[in-house]
């Protein structure tokens, strides 16, 4: 009874919090402020009370429990986790309390705003926004009954929505307007791939188990497909789907762009792995080579963008772009050593970009300005801010030692050893990653000390609290990964078998068996 009951607990906690931060005195912020932060980091110790009870050579989902819901259409309320979801989950729970920390006195007055134009909204609101966001975000990756897994999936939509159009920069209507569509058109063909696989398979339920295998080969198959890959295409976002991420993570403020990027974008790639792969495995195969090159021209379409920008929070956001392009490779080169790199990419991203996007929004809550061009030799003001931000420039670049490096060797050996030339397109994206990381790093914190930098104050001991468990992570996962990779390695081997796929035989001149 308390494995049925972890999920559901770890669901309900965050909602409870949300529900407390909305119901308190709009005078009362800092009593939001700590609520907000109570129920993050208890939802964050719950999930490792989860985690260290979770058997990786167990049963393929565990702390399974379902529920009727919609009993005449099948519907349950049904939840578990394997590795693949286990280690997203951890990652989102992570960032949660960090933002709440990062987010701390963004919006108590105008002076300490990120930008000079930024409204005034209500603080307890926020909090109660970002709260009500775990909930799905958490809800999404647990779900283990499609139809509830697609209303998880459209709820996010509304308290992003709202974080970005009513605490963002000064396009924030339009990036937050621009967001809800694309997000919602990719969520209309979903529900139609969802209805698409309840009637092919012949089941009465929506149900994971039940439709695993039942979904008949065919043009029928690829058509649910692409309905799903267009939707996780667009929550990902890969090339040529991404257009509303430079928008949305540039106007969305600082803790709201930390999740979208760090994980809300994670959902997308999940859903390949979750979905896509198993329960369609023949069109998975069939359309492999066209979602690879996709997401080769991903990696460097977006380093090349990434490279010209001059707003901070813009370039960080299509670096993501390029960092999913890699995610998606490993993805659909159908090895285990490329699966296990890219859901390991998807957790080191979303620390390294949360990390990256935390020092960023730091320094233009100083500066009042997301212009590149307004700093400069920064690091000589602020070291402690410097010396932050270079390393999680390091790890955005995938800097050997960093945990970044490793998911990212992971998914470029596993596609050599099936797609040889794709593989070496995309380690040229390693390049142009040093290139306008360092870039960055450069023009910004290096140099002659710009005039209105030189009044800047250091970090303080809240804002290293918020940063440093991200890094110390980033560093401890790049020197011992391997309680990750465990966790992730049995579920990827299971995603493996419904697609049809193993890997392939390795040549003796690599160690292997002639």
């Amino acid at each position: 009874m308390s494995q049925n009951l972890s999920l559901v607990g770890l669901i309900a906690l965050p909602l409870v919090g949300s529900a407390v931060c909305f119901g308190l005195p709009k005078t009362n912020a800092l009593l939001a402020k700590q609520v907000a932060l109570f129920f993050s980091v208890a939802t964050l110790i719950y999930t490792i009370v989860i985690g260290v009870a979770f058997d990786a050579g167990g049963d393929r989902f565990q702390f399974e429990a379902s529920y009727d819901w919609i009993k005449a259409f099948g519907v349950h309320f049904a939840v578990g986790v394997d590795g693949i979801a286990l280690v997203l989950v951890a990652m989102s729970v992570v960032l949660v309390p960090a933002v709440v920390l990062a987010s701390w006195n963004s919006f108590d007055s105008a002076d300490d705003a990120e930008e000079l134009d930024a409204p005034q909204r209500s603080v307890k609101n926020f909090f109660g926004l970002v709260l009500l966001l775990e909930v799905f975000m958490i809800g999404v990756f647990v779900a283990t009954d499609v139809f509830l897994f697609y209303v998880f999936f459209e709820a996010m939509l509304i308290p992003m929505y709202f974080i970005i159009g009513s605490y963002g920069g000064p396009r924030r209507q339009y990036a937050a307007m621009k967001f809800f569509l694309y997000s919602l058109v990719g969520g209309l063909l979903m529900l139609a791939s969802v209805i698409g696989i309840y009637i092919t398979a012949g089941q009465s339920s929506f149900a994971f188990s039940d439709l695993l295998g039942n979904v008949p080969d065919g043009a029928s198959q690829k058509w649910i497909f692409l309905g799903f890959f267009a939707a996780f295409a667009i929550k990902a976002p890969l090339f040529p789907f991404h257009t509303w991420l430079p928008d949305a993570g540039a106007e969305a403020p600082v803790g709201g762009a930390i999740l979208l990027v760090g994980v809300l974008d994670k959902v997308g790639t999940f859903g390949f792995l979750r979905y896509c792969l198993p329960l369609l495995p023949e069109a998975s195969r069939d359309l492999a080579p066209l979602v690879m090159i996709l997401s080769v021209i991903g990696v460097l379409y977006a380093a090349f963008l990434a490279m010209g920008q001059r707003d901070m929070k813009r370039l960080i956001a299509y670096t993501s772009v390029a960092h999913f392009g890699f995610i998606g490779l490993g993805i659909f080169a159908f090895t285990t050593q490329a699966g296990t790199g890219a859901v390991f990419y998807m957790v080191n991203h979303g620390l390294s970009t949360g990390a990256l996007f935390m020092c960023v929004g730091f320094l233009i809550a100083r500066g009042k300005s997301r212009q590149i061009s307004d700093y400069g030799g920064t690091a000589k003001v602020t070291p402690v801010l410097g010396g932050a931000f270079l390393l999680a420039g390091l790890s955005s670049l995938a800097l050997p030692g960093m945990s970044t490096f490793i998911s990212e060797f992971l998914v470029l050996l596993g596609t050599f050893t099936r797609h040889k030339a794709l593989a070496v397109i995309a380690t040229t994206g390693i390049v142009l990653a040093a290139m306008y990381v360092l870039l960055l790093y450069q023009r910004t914190m290096q140099g002659t000390v710009n005039e209105k930098v030189a009044h800047f104050r250091d970090l303080n001991a809240r804002e290293i609290t918020a940063v440093a468990p991200l890094l110390a992570l980033i560093i401890f996962l790049g020197v011992y990964p391997k309680p990750v990779i465990d966790i992730i390695n049995p579920a990827i081997k299971a995603t493996m078998q419904d697609v049809g796929k193993s890997d392939p035989a390795v040549p003796s001149s690599f160690g292997g068996s002639k």
